[in-house]
């Protein structure tokens, strides 16, 4: 049985995964701490925490809160730093077979092409994931991902700035992803990841305030699958390269049908929260899945849902 998929079939490096299921950014930290718990090394992929030029506290608590079917958070970026990461974590991420994808996030155009060029080369990192969707910041991420224009600007500058894959996380928080991720694909995007967190809050009911100290926050986790299913499919027919899918995966179910609907990849993030071994739970499940369904090669699920002939 094949699982194994290519996430960059057009780059100057390949990144070929052992299987499609991969751990989304920000719910897994830098995967160090997982690493003690399951056997990150059945994993196709990792994606790092975001990093970026300098160290960052993130925003203010309270910055999560439990929702029906998921949660939001507002955490606002905390992390080392793209140098700390470069010199205490890249090293032990080039003793796994597992590939790391780092998430990147820059607050310019040349900030996203600085992080790019200085990752390139650096043992243990297998990609990047350029970060064009946080909606938890003032400066940098969702403004890049909303505008083809700026969007395309961002891919390709990082583009021209590595040798690595280059991913591109995008935004659910707009009126259509399409026009978005084909302006991705034009800069020279190796592969999309559709997509972040929505916009959504909560409101304490005795304080008469909203629950996170911002305000507005980022909604994942089961609730979401629907509305990032349905851009999952509208991405696939309009480009031709892989495609992840990230929202709500909780199942191997779940990620079948992110699969039919043309995914090449699967992110899982806020079930990690609950249940460390859900990203493993979810690959055994697909096994099984194709295993009962005498499927030999998991391509033949990509994309299978897609309309055939002009019908649906």
């Amino acid at each position: 049985m094949n699982l194994s998929v290519d996430l960059a079939p057009r780059a100057k490096r390949s990144l070929v995964l052992a299987n499609p299921v991969m751990t989304a950014s920000g719910t897994f930290s830098n995967g160090l701490e997982y690493a003690h718990l399951i056997d990150i090394e059945r994993l196709g992929a990792i994606t790092s925490k975001g990093t970026t030029l300098q160290p960052r506290r993130g925003n203010p608590q309270p910055r999560t809160a439990e929702t029906p079917a998921g949660m939001l958070n507002s955490i606002g970026f905390q992390n080392i730093g793209v140098d700390a990461l470069i010199a205490d974590v890249a090293p032990i991420w080039a003793g796994w077979k597992v590939p790391v994808v780092v998430n990147i996030l820059g607050e310019t155009t040349r900030e996203y092409a600085e992080l790019a060029s200085m990752l390139d080369g650096v043992p243990g990192v297998a990609g990047l994931e350029l970060n064009v969707s946080c909606p938890n910041l003032d400066v940098g991420g969702m403004e890049f991902g909303v505008d083809p224009q700026l969007a395309g600007d961002v891919v390709r500058a990082a583009v021209d700035s590595t040798t690595l894959p280059v991913i591109v996380k995008l935004t659910p928080n707009v009126t259509d992803i399409v026009p978005i991720a084909a302006a991705a694909e034009r800069a020279g995007a190796d592969a999309l990841c559709v997509a972040n967190a929505l916009l959504g809050m909560a409101i304490d009911t005795k304080r008469r305030r909203p629950v996170l100290h911002r305000g507005a926050g980022g909604l994942t986790g089961p609730a979401v699958k629907p509305v990032i299913l349905r851009m999952v499919y509208q991405v696939a027919e309009a480009v031709d390269i892989p495609i992840i899918a990230s929202g709500g995966i909780t199942t191997s179910l779940d990620a079948v049908e992110y699969l039919l609907a043309g995914a090449t990849a699967l992110q899982v993030g806020t079930a990690t929260f609950r249940n460390p071994r859900a990203p493993l739970d979810v690959l055994d499940g697909l096994e099984r899945y194709m295993q009962d369904e005498s499927i030999d090669d998991v391509h033949e699920l990509i994309g299978a849902a897609q309309p055939v002939s002009g019908r649906p």
